[in-house]
């Protein structure tokens, strides 16, 4: 199963694409989607939609894990990655996948246990995982691939209620 995680954010959306066959887990790519601050917000969200939309048809992915917005005190943040978040979906919605959100939370505790994990214990739990040389930078892609690895650990738990 192909698995492309998503950190959305309308000046930088973070991604992480893993594939896990049975109990092991390989890394594909990650990386970093970036618009410009100058650029209207349509053609912003459009790149976003583009760029992932592409991502999951290049890479023949199975199942999409994007994180879940929560509150913040920046209405204006909230909207924009809230606008993000929405193209995000669309492309996954039009690419028929499987898709499935998760908590910053629930994130942290999938990886480590803790759910008050510093950036760098996430960071450094995704270079273990991944078998990678260092921790993905930026943190967007970073945080991408550990929601990928969330989905990973919570996929047999979805499968076993729905049988």
């Amino acid at each position: 199963m192909i698995i492309i995680g998503i950190d959305p954010g309308v000046a930088s959306t973070g991604y992480g694409i893993i594939e896990k066959k049975g109990n092991k887990i390989n890394f594909i790519t990650c990386g970093l989607i970036s618009t410009e601050k100058e650029k209207r917000i349509e053609e912003r969200i459009s790149i976003i939609y583009n760029k992932i939309y592409s991502f999951i048809k290049k890479y023949d992915v199975d199942v999409m894990a994007v994180e879940k917005l929560f509150f913040n005190k920046n209405v204006k943040t909230v909207m924009a990655v809230g606008e993000a978040r929405g193209v995000i979906l669309l492309a996954g919605f039009k690419c028929k996948l499987p898709i499935f959100e998760y908590t910053p939370l629930q994130v942290k505790i999938a990886l480590t246990g803790y759910g008050r994990a510093e950036k760098i214990q996430i960071g450094n739990m995704v270079k273990m995982l991944l078998n990678l040389k260092e921790i993905p930078e930026p943190d967007d892609v970073a945080d991408a691939l550990a929601i990928a690895l969330c989905h990973a650990s919570f996929e047999r738990n979805i499968l076993l209620k729905k049988g």
